[in-house]
């Protein structure tokens, strides 16, 4: 089998379910695919994106994925950047080719697909976000080039915010609008959607990113957090009968999307996804005898 590295660099990635994606779609294209992940949080890992890519490229890793907290400070250190990428302003795949370091963005297209995957139909008058950093931003982006009509980004970080708006200003307008936290009362009350493009829910950053009495059965939610599989704002909005979805379909089509970059081989999303299914399926109890009921040797790893 032909061998393939690469990895993600991020920060809190410990519990991350990318290397068990990707290493199992690589071997169904006759790829012995190893994908490492250098999380700066482990002690003995580089802090530095910059010293991590140094290294994996030394390496002759094919590529690597990028996540929260370099999907914006990786640019500088890359020779070129997709049209998108450029335009987002935030990088999550960097491809190792020709000598270079080239840089793109798989989490707008991962954010549209699957909303068109899990929430199609929802109304998208007015879309109030949080969150104005990578994901964020591509998650921003993705909205604005839709149907959307509105997108009010709420963010805690006025540099953030005025970056974004700055980003995003000459080619969407008055469409798009950044505001501070305090704002959301009078923003939620008549919005149609939320998206939480913030950390806030990961095991990392634990907690809501709002209170939950803001939220009402009018809109709807997409938390863009896959694990856990139910944070602490998806069960709020739940309980007060929200449509509301995790992020677990927008991991898959970004990965699909990073996968073929760096491989340069077609995954298959459908058998993606519902290895993802399985991946976050609870364990099975162990039986009597501590047991376990046995394997189908055709079931993905």
């Amino acid at each position: 089998m032909e061998s393939c590295r690469c990895g993600l660099i991020g920060s809190g990635i410990g519990a991350s379910l990318s290397p068990a994606l990707h290493e199992a779609e690589g071997r169904h294209h006759g790829l012995d695919l190893s994908y490492v992940l250098f999380d700066v949080d482990r002690p003995g890992t580089p802090s530095g994106v910059a010293r991590l890519l140094d290294d994996a490229e030394s390496a002759r890793f094919a590529g690597l994925n990028i996540t929260h907290p370099f999907k914006q400070r990786v640019i500088d250190l890359l020779d070129e950047l997709s049209p998108q990428a450029d335009d987002i302003g935030a990088v999550n795949t960097v491809v190792f080719r020709d000598g270079k370091r080239h840089g793109y963005n798989t989490d707008a297209y991962g954010f549209a697909e699957s909303f068109r995957y899990v929430l199609p139909g929802a109304p998208v008058d007015h879309v109030v976000q949080l969150g104005a950093g990578g994901a964020g931003a591509a998650c921003a982006y993705a909205q604005l080039t839709a149907d959307i009509g509105r997108l009010t980004v709420v963010d805690p970080d006025a540099g953030r915010r005025a970056a974004l708006r700055s980003s995003f200003a000459g080619r969407f307008g008055d469409r798009l609008a950044v505001a501070a936290p305090d704002r959301l009362p009078t923003l939620l009350a008549t919005a149609t959607g939320l998206v939480n493009a913030s950390p806030i829910g990961m095991p990392a950053h634990p907690g809501t990113p709002l209170p939950a009495e803001l939220l009402h059965p009018g809109l709807w939610l997409v938390d863009i957090i896959y694990s856990p599989i139910e944070t602490a704002l998806l069960k709020a909005a739940r309980d007060r009968g929200l449509r509301a979805v995790n992020g677990t379909a927008m991991c898959v089509f970004q990965a699909a999307a990073a996968f073929e970059l760096i491989t340069g081989r077609v995954p298959d999303t459908g058998r993606m996804l519902r290895h993802l299914d399985l991946l976050l399926a609870p364990a099975p109890l162990p039986r009597p005898g501590g047991n376990r009921e046995p394997r189908d040797e055709n079931s993905p790893p």
